[in-house]
């Protein structure tokens, strides 16, 4: 009898011992998964679709590489950019692969996904879609910082726009006298009569006898020197009974490597023939190619955009004076926006702009 009290006993006490054992990786399990889909998708999409180079999410263009690495558009011209100082080809950051216009392409879906993706307002803290929170932050939200409606008579506020109202309703310089506002008046016109010069110039330039206009396409170019420079230049065109052509350069003077700078930006420099950029900027200068001109010549010049191309220039007119000895004009900057004109110029084979020049007659 003992020993069958024994062996019944025997499995009753060993059934108890091995419930934890399976009841712990049942518990263990579902913890872990939850632990899982406490991640929000959007945040698991951020790490997915983000540049490859900046590892922020695109907010314009997607490019991706043959095998799929996503750039977006900034990064993209900008290695394409670097890679054209160095006289190299372009690879793609993640896999090295060969990189350029004609290889890559963009992703739609890409750029349709994180355009729906929610990210905070900069001024309220709220979340909206990307495609809508620009137009929130800069018309929408209550917190966007404003300035004063009465700016312009010298009040320097700034503050939340729900808060505009009532300070304007305050503010003191709307009863300000005439003479403590003629100052500020007097600066403002300082700035309004330097816009309006340029403007005054182009229309005096316009009545000039001689006036002649060149559509042109800047190549590249790299220099004999041991290490190959980039410049673009133009080909002949004729002006005035004379030969010119444009060039375009990198200035690498206070940079051995142009690559290592992340401003950039263009001057140029007119003489007969020629256009050069330079300061790890882009320049350009006109060059005079024909060695038989009787008289110096004195012309003012201006480059556009021209019909054939998209350059982003501001109106600034320029003058030299182009003789035997003298050929080529001052290096001047090009009146470009910002760096990112810059690389986009660099990184495209050619670009293309139109040059006007005026002739002053003796």
């Amino acid at each position: 009898m003992a020993e069958v009290e024994s062996s019944s006993s025997g499995p009753a006490l060993s059934e108890p011992l091995k419930e934890p054992e399976q009841v712990e990786p049942a518990a263990k399990r579902p913890k872990i998964e939850t632990e899982k889909n406490n991640e929000k998708l959007e945040h698991r999409l951020g790490g997915i679709l983000c540049c490859a180079v900046c590892l922020d999410l695109p907010r314009s263009a997607v490019y991706q590489c043959s095998n799929g690495h996503l750039l977006c558009a900034g990064c993209f011209t900008h290695v394409l950019a670097d890679a054209r100082l160095r006289d190299e080809v372009a690879t793609c950051p993640s896999c090295r692969v060969e990189l350029s216009r004609a290889s890559a392409c963009r992703n739609l879906a890409v750029e349709k996904a994180v355009s729906e993706l929610p990210a905070p307002c900069t001024f309220c803290g709220k979340e909206f879609a990307r495609a809508i929170l620009q137009r929130h932050q800069e018309e929408l939200c209550e917190e966007r910082i404003t300035e004063c409606q009465f700016k312009r008579l010298g009040c320097p506020w700034c503050g939340p726009h729900h808060e505009a109202k009532s300070h304007a309703e305050e503010c003191p310089h709307p009863n300000r006298s005439g003479r403590e506002l003629l100052p500020l008046l007097e600066s403002l016109d300082c700035k309004s009569d330097a816009q309006d010069a340029i403007f005054r110039q182009l229309v005096n330039l316009l009545s000039f006898e001689k006036i002649t206009f060149n559509d042109l396409q800047m190549k590249p170019y790299r220099t004999d020197e041991f290490v190959h420079k980039l410049f673009y230049e133009s080909a002949r065109f004729t002006a005035f009974n004379n030969q010119w052509v444009v060039k375009a350069f990198i200035n690498t003077k206070n940079l051995r490597d142009p690559t290592q700078s992340s401003e950039r930006d263009m001057n140029y420099q007119p003489s007969e023939s020629r256009l050069l950029v330079c300061n790890t900027n882009l320049a350009f200068k006109v060059v005079l190619k024909s060695k038989s001109a009787p008289t110096p010549l004195t012309v003012h010049y201006m480059i556009l955009s021209g019909p054939f191309g998209d350059l982003k220039v501001g109106p600034r007119t320029y003058v030299a004076e182009f003789s035997d000895q003298n050929c080529e004009g001052p290096v001047v900057p090009l009146p470009i926006p910002d760096t990112n004109e810059c690389n986009r110029l660099l990184a495209s084979k050619t670009f293309s702009l139109r040059l006007i020049m005026f002739l002053v007659s003796k």
